[in-house]
């Protein structure tokens, strides 16, 4: 889809490109931590054990301890490096009738780190076109506290994916613009995918906004039997703010 869209994209491109603006060259970086308003479906296990699950942002927000979500990006000319990062813990906690165990708490941590490298090689006034490779890193944690017992042995995956994919920003008007991106791959999963659509507005020179959907999937199924098992979707619309450093 996103080489489609670049091809439609990279004519345009051609027929507007512009002087360089020598502005625009050596290093520039930016900052641009987010909120990312998600639920989640699909299936989840461990211990040979499979659960469908199905929750909205409602459902994951009341169960939210802590999190942080952002994206930074260094340029130097026309190669970029995106880097994007989202830390949740969650945790719930079920009281249980009378007898030996009076409580459960679970307590679930999840970090994927997003890493790549690319090449510009559209950079005209009004478009711009990255090709982007790089990998994606998973780590899902688990802990299990019963009262009177105390917390029992936790056990966590941790697993890694190649990924390689695009993006597109085109300039609506001096203010608005639009950024459409994506990625494939695997490796540690069968499969790992996202794609987001962004409208943003440029408030200066420095700070942006912006706003849109996120779609991220995840199919990890690993070998074993006693293993974790995450095959879930994540989606939901995403809002930010970017700072622009240099």
């Amino acid at each position: 889809m996103f080489s489609a869209l670049a091809l439609i994209f990279v004519p345009a491109a051609g027929a507007q490109t512009q002087p360089a603006n020598p502005a625009d060259d050596g290093w520039h970086v930016s900052f641009s931590p987010y909120l990312w308003f998600a639920g989640i479906h699909g299936t989840v296990g461990a211990a040979g054990q499979e659960a469908s699950v199905h929750a909205s942002f409602g459902d994951i927000f009341s169960q939210l301890n802590i999190g942080l979500m952002t994206a930074a990006e260094t340029r130097h000319n026309r190669v970029v490096m995106p880097v994007d990062f989202i830390w949740m813990n969650l945790s719930d906690e079920k009281t249980l009738p009378a007898g030996p165990v009076t409580s459960l708490e679970a307590e679930m941590t999840r970090v994927i780190l997003t890493s790549k490298i690319g090449y510009r090689f559209v950079d005209s006034g009004k478009v711009k076109v990255d090709a982007l490779f790089g990998i994606r890193y998973w780590h899902m944690g688990t802990t299990i506290t019963s009262q009177p017992d105390g917390p029992a042995p936790g056990d966590s995956a941790n697993w890694v994916d190649a990924l390689g994919g695009g993006r597109i920003q085109a300039k609506l008007t001096p203010k608005f613009g639009i950024t459409i991106l994506g990625d494939i791959g695997g490796g540690g999963a069968n499969s790992d995918y996202q794609a987001a659509g962004l409208l943003g507005f440029e408030l200066s020179r420095k700070w942006g906004l912006a706003a849109g959907y996120r779609y991220m999937a995840v199919n990890y199924r690993p070998n074993t039997t006693a293993g974790f098992i995450d095959d879930t979707a994540t989606s939901g619309i995403i809002v930010g703010v970017t700072w622009t450093i240099r």
